[in-house]
């Protein structure tokens, strides 16, 4: 194994293991990222699920991390590469939503009346296999929850429908991560 940066693009390069067309996104296509009208309250709600503790920031530094925290296993490294970009994706959209509904699209939420930035302490860094996996099933799971929830209280159809298209990935990614979990650790 060499533990050089090559320079190569991680896509130019798969491993052996991920030849096979993998699905990291689901096929349909994003709805158009649009709104009826400026909403602070929606707008607040997008902002958590760019900058919260359980947001699209978090998920993109955790994969990153965990993607170079598994260099020597190319397979594992390769699927924290492909999903931490749908989640950057996501992140687009939900900071585009909150920027619709006229909030700052910077990486905070908000705690009452008053803006906190998002921050890597946010996230769980476990350095060992089983943990790990777990984390990111965990980390999909909350996700999923949390926008459903957001689908059932948010009367705009638009947003409504970017959240439940991006469930549908991020039941891809806790599909496999369960997988992943179950083959190394099961």
């Amino acid at each position: 194994m060499n533990n050089c940066d090559n320079g190569r693009n991680d896509d130019a390069v798969k491993p052996e293991a991920c030849q096979k067309k993998e699905l990291f996104a689901a096929e349909a296509p994003y709805p158009p990222v649009c709104v009826d009208g400026i909403n602070r309250l929606y707008g607040r709600m997008m902002l958590d699920n760019v900058g919260g503790q359980n947001s699209e920031m978090s998920a993109v530094s955790l994969y990153l991390y965990n993607n170079l925290l598994l260099l020597e296993d190319e397979r594992l490294s390769y699927v924290f590469h492909k999903i931490s970009i749908v989640e950057m994706h996501h992140l687009k959209i939900f900071g585009q939503l909150a920027r619709m509904m006229g909030e700052n699209p910077r990486l905070w939420t908000y705690r009452g009346n008053q803006m906190f930035y998002w921050s890597p302490g946010f996230n769980n860094y476990p350095m060992d296999l089983r943990p790990l996996l777990m984390n990111a099933v965990n980390h999909e799971r909350q996700a999923i929850q949390k926008y459903r929830s957001q689908c059932a209280n948010i009367q705009d159809q638009n947003i409504v429908r970017c959240l439940e298209r991006i469930i549908m990935d991020e039941e891809i990614h806790m599909q496999i991560y369960e997988s992943l979990y179950n083959e190394y650790c099961g």
